[in-house]
């Protein structure tokens, strides 16, 4: 293979065969490319753009670059959700133990944070003791045992997507819807799935600005896991607003765990649906919106492996699951599995907080919250410590956001609108401040919108 002429094809908006896109992504997982020839390869994508069969071609090179999961064959079906990221989206956590209560194996292979954005591995590496680096036969096991396992992918697992993806962080190239969508499902077609459902996210502090691009790329991204032979659908979610009410890795663990309990007292003090005057209440700890996505997830999922007949029979499944409590225990049963110190995990959810310094931000007058900028509150959250600002950044699990009120909901002065958690006075401060200019006021309430706004 002569690499030059394949760069110098694709810059002239030529079409690549299938075997000279299996030549590049060998070449490439051989280290036979040096990285200033992938990058302009690279480059030359995101300006020329590859039609749907050059992207099903790279896809299935680059999932078939290393191993791919192996599970026997049985009635559960093999299902995974993946997000396209945001602030505060916590969804696979309590997601993952509902499906296995629910009948499925999840095999959920997830990633750490990039920018602003969290990542669940990240979140987990705040439980004490628990491993997200499992090998091929261990995942195998866990889903097996356990119906559920969350982890980063092994080593031997699509390592070209590594090495691309890697580069496209620092070439520029992270756009490309092509490179996007064979990113994203060389990783889920590794796992064997059967069924998959994507939270593809738009908003100031989504990857995807707007609600257009948002459904180019999920359309993209159902057409071809559809024509791989996984069945593909995918939710398109706003993502203006934080997700729940608290952002940041240790944090978020805490409100997923809330979200798998049951409440035994009624709602939540603080916990309500949209405003002052909806009368609607939650039968779960979690926030209502957190809930949401979680069930809507779930109902997708049942849909698509005709386990329900119906998207309400679907929701009511899944809601009369996470109600049980079962998913609570499932959590702990994965958490073990994983090697988590259970006793110790539980003694630090008792704790109101972990990280050293914690500061109220309290209304000064009454009113109605009309906007909570999560793209400001993302950037406040890293700077804090608990995002990465080069690859060798070191987290602090500990920082971030909780008791965050919500847009559309009522205030009176002295009322907590948020709480920051932060490394020193100095840190919390300074946040505190930033914090102000990410939350507005107004007389009334905002229009409400619906979290999902299509389905594709």
């Amino acid at each position: 293979m002569r690499f030059l002429s394949i760069i110098e094809a694709k810059r002239d908006g030529e079409k690549l065969s299938s075997e000279q896109i299996k030549q590049v992504v060998a070449a490439c997982t051989a280290g036979q490319i040096p990285d200033y020839q992938l990058a302009a390869f690279l480059m030359a994508v995101h300006f020329s753009g590859l039609d749907p069969a050059e992207t099903r071609a790279l896809t299935l090179a680059m999932r078939d670059s290393g191993d791919v999961l192996q599970f026997p064959p049985e009635e559960r079906p093999l299902v995974d959700k993946h997000s396209t990221g945001g602030i505060g989206d916590k969804v696979s956590l309590p997601l993952a133990p509902l499906l296995a209560c629910l009948g499925f194996r999840v095999p959920m292979i997830s990633g750490r944070g990039l920018g602003i954005t969290g990542g669940t591995l990240d979140k987990l590496d705040s439980i004490p003791g628990f491993s997200t680096a499992l090998s091929a036969q261990r995942i195998t096991e866990v889903v097996q045992d356990v119906g559920c396992v969350i982890c980063g992918q092994t080593e031997r697992m699509v390592p070209a997507d590594r090495i691309l993806y890697s580069l496209r962080d620092v070439t520029g190239t992270v756009p490309s819807i092509p490179l996007i969508v064979s990113s994203i499902l060389s990783k889920k077609l590794a796992e064997g799935l059967e069924a998959l459902v994507l939270d593809v996210k738009f908003g100031p502090a989504a990857f995807m600005p707007t609600l257009e691009k948002a459904r180019e790329l999920a359309v993209a991204l159902v057409s071809l896991g559809n024509d791989c032979g996984v069945n593909t659908r995918a939710l398109l979610t706003k993502m203006d607003t934080p997700l729940g009410r608290a952002a940041g890795n240790w944090l978020e663990i805490k409100e997923a765990v809330r979200a798998l309990e049951p409440a035994t007292k009624g709602i939540e003090q603080g916990i309500i649906a949209r405003h002052k005057s909806d009368t609607r209440r939650s039968t779960l700890s979690g926030p209502d919106d957190l809930q949401e996505l979680v069930v809507a997830c779930a109902a997708q999922l049942l849909v698509q492996t005709k386990r329900a007949k119906s998207e309400e029979e679907a929701r009511r499944q899944a809601q009369a699951c996470l109600k049980s409590g079962r998913p609570r225990k499932k959590w702990d049963e994965m958490l073990t599995a994983q090697g988590a110190d259970l006793e110790a995990f539980n003694r630090k959810l008792t704790k109101d907080h972990t990280a050293p310094v914690v500061v109220e931000i309290q209304a000064e007058k009454p009113g109605f919250i009309s906007r909570c900028d999560a793209k400001i509150i993302g950037e406040i959250i890293r700077d804090l410590g608990g995002g990465r600002v080069t690859k060798e950044s070191v987290l602090n699990y500990d920082v971030g956001v909780d008791r965050l009120i919500k847009p559309g909901e009522p205030m009176e002065p002295g009322q907590v609108l948020a709480r920051i958690h932060a490394a020193d006075a100095g840190q919390a401060e300074l946040a505190k401040k930033r914090m102000l200019h990410a939350i507005d006021f107004s007389n009334r309430p905002p229009p409400a919108a619906p979290l999902v706004q299509e389905t594709v």
